[in-house]
């Protein structure tokens, strides 16, 4: 099966994650992917293969002979879309793209003005939505790659290559990834997630991360009576926001600068709830980036009342950096084989996260490599087809050597 028709096989599964949601897999739809992912295994050839009763996918490609010996390599991808945005009823479109803009449907185009990248793709055939759902390519394409690299190898007995194993995980977007990863059944001496961006982005290192959940109480009156005894929470809220620095955002930030990003606000007057992230590449920025929330929040509490702001802060995942350059050679092997095929590699911070960043914390050195696509979690995303062709002679070359 070629790797664009695999992508879209598995884009027609609806497999959003969702945080609230106590359960592993957190939604009953990534168990029906699942299956659907262990079997095509077991029909490509691989051994040892497992759906796991947390949602995880597991298979092993032995040995040849003679190559025993080798360090066993692991390939990782997830099953879960963004819950953010619809994911499923996905209709991908793909078009042989000319050059100017792409209309998605008549409200919704992915324009060149917008994500100027989209030139890079002229004479490419790009897999796009209908503009009302994402994609999905974040990150079925990558398990269509891993799995396409897989089917090559079994086909070409021939190929020698040491062990390899493959790893599936539900609940990477909402955080939950490694948690239940079974590091010591995978048996890896190094492992790559395919969970990147653009052709040719090779990462290893990433945000350290956190969540902030601040909840503002306040005090409902009449407000005909109201003067000198209301404490409007929602008004309270708003004060929050702009006491956070305004140009340290995702919007106004790249490369190694972090950023505070509000994701969700929701409110009246007797509460509020304002959710954001926390994201630096620095360590220590990173730790002065949660103080801040916190001195903030005592502040407020002074002026309006102990009690009155509560700041939950959680930390999510850390900079894999320290945990891969010890290991600099798998960097190394990624930059060989893309060159090999043909791909420009690059090395680039992660403005994000992956499984990778937890596994390498959990004893597995795992940098993230791409897949091609680009406009994650959301209705521009798109992935070109000769990308993912690509992709999966990176990862067969990774294989072999």
């Amino acid at each position: 099966m070629k790797v664009n028709e695999r992508f879209l096989k598995y884009v027609s599964f609806g497999t959003n994650s969702d945080e609230k949601s106590e359960a592993c897999p957190s939604t009953a739809s990534q168990l029906v992917l699942g299956e659907y992912l262990a079997e095509e295994l077991r029909s490509i050839g691989l051994q040892e293969v497992e759906l796991d009763e947390n949602g995880y996918v597991y298979g092993v490609l032995p040995a040849t002979e003679g190559r025993e010996e080798d360090p066993s390599i692991g390939f990782i991808a997830h099953m879960d879309t963004a819950p953010a945005v619809k994911g499923d009823g996905i209709k991908p479109q793909t078009v042989h793209y000319e050059g100017g803009d792409i209309k998605l449907n008549e409200n919704v185009s992915i324009r060149v003005k917008d994500f100027p990248c989209l030139e890079k793709y002229i004479g490419c055939d790009i897999i796009t939505t209908d503009g009302t759902t994402l994609l999905g390519s974040d990150d079925k394409a990558g398990i269509a790659e891993i799995f396409s690299a897989c089917e090559y190898l079994t086909a070409h007995p021939e190929i020698s290559h040491g062990r390899i194993a493959v790893g599936i995980t539900p609940d990477e977007e909402i955080g939950r990834g490694a948690d239940r990863f079974n590091v010591e059944k995978f048996a890896c001496d190094w492992a790559y997630t395919v969970d990147g961006g653009e052709l040719g982005e090779i990462e290893y290192e990433n945000f350290n991360a956190a969540s902030a959940v601040i909840k503002v109480h306040g005090v409902n009156i009449h407000p005909g009576s109201a003067k000198n005894k209301m404490k409007n929470a929602s008004l309270l809220a708003a004060e929050f926001i702009r006491m956070m620095p305004q140009a340290e955002t995702p919007a106004h930030t790249e490369g190694y600068e972090g950023f505070y990003h509000l994701c969700d606000m929701r409110g009246d007057e007797t509460f509020a709830e304002l959710s954001y992230i926390i994201r630096d590449h620095s360590m220590e920025k990173f730790l002065k980036r949660k103080e801040f929330i916190a001195k903030l929040t005592a502040y407020l509490n002074g002026v309006y009342g102990e009690g009155t702001f509560e700041a939950e802060i959680k930390d999510s995942y850390y900079n894999m950096k320290e945990k891969i350059v010890p290991f600099m050679h798998i960097i190394d092997s990624a930059v060989s084989a893309m060159e090999k095929v043909g791909v420009e590699p690059m090395v680039i911070p992660i403005r994000g996260g992956t499984d990778g960043a937890r596994l390498s914390f959990m004893g597995l050195p795992c940098p993230n490599l791409s897949t091609g696509g680009a406009n994650f979690h959301g209705v521009h995303e798109f992935i070109p087809v000769q990308s993912m062709e690509k992709m999966v002679e990176v990862i067969v070359t990774l294989m072999k050597n």
